[in-house]
């Protein structure tokens, strides 16, 4: 009876912290994805536009993203970028570098959802004068936003799981503070199977609330 409250208490406690850890998880992954976000349809539209350089160019940054680890350029965010003169904490360098890479993803998602617009959207909205930036602003990009939707949410519960990389270079995130109490306590398994538990909690809520709001987008659609 005295080892089952021991072990007991000791989940309890654990738990406040890992739950702190994953606070910081869901910071990092959020900030990172709105980072991706905002550059991706950027680079989407730099894909989809006119300019044939910038197209070659953003591509190329796209290839080189894509094509290297997440983990190096978290590294490379972080020990790198201060030998240039750019220094920032551990925190905002993976954030940094997770958002960098992310948008590399997105803009892709959104490069499609931009293409799966069809020409008559672009004719009817130059009947209205306007111009490709207003088309773009009010007709395209909301109807491609909506068709992605399920892809940006994938996206976002993919990045709250690579924010365990972060505690490569120290930032106490869920990983990170699972990592703490087990070097206080070497209690390994205990520790890991919680550290589980509350990532499939969290992206379980995270898939649950997503699949409503794309219910209630096709029954708004369809009205």
């Amino acid at each position: 009876m005295g080892a089952e409250m021991i072990e007991w208490n000791f989940i309890e406690s654990s738990f406040f912290y890992l739950l702190r850890g994953a606070l910081v998880s869901l910071q990092i992954a959020g900030i990172a994805c709105s980072i991706g976000l905002l550059f991706g349809t950027l680079l989407a539209l730099a894909q989809t536009g006119k300019y044939k350089p910038l197209r070659i160019l953003v591509t190329l940054y796209v290839t080189i993203i894509r094509g290297t680890p997440m983990l190096v350029q978290i590294f490379i965010a972080f020990l790198v970028l201060p030998q240039l003169g750019i220094h920032l904490s551990a925190f905002w360098s993976a954030i940094l570098a997770i958002g960098i890479n992310s948008s590399a993803y997105l803009s892709q998602i959104i490069r499609s959802g931009i293409d799966s617009i069809g020409k008559g959207q672009w004719e009817a909205a130059q009947v209205l004068g306007f111009s490709r930036g207003q088309a773009l602003r009010y007709i395209i990009l909301p109807q491609a936003l909506q068709v992605v939707l399920p892809a940006l949410g994938n996206e976002f519960i993919t990045l709250l799981k690579d924010s365990s990389l972060a505690s490569t270079i120290g930032v106490v995130e869920l990983l990170k503070e699972g990592q703490i109490i087990i070097s206080r306590t070497y209690k390994v398994i205990p520790i890991y199977l919680m550290i589980t538990v509350i990532y499939l909690v969290m992206t379980t809520i995270l898939s649950l609330i997503l699949s409503r709001v794309e219910k209630r987008l096709k029954t708004h659609a369809g009205n």
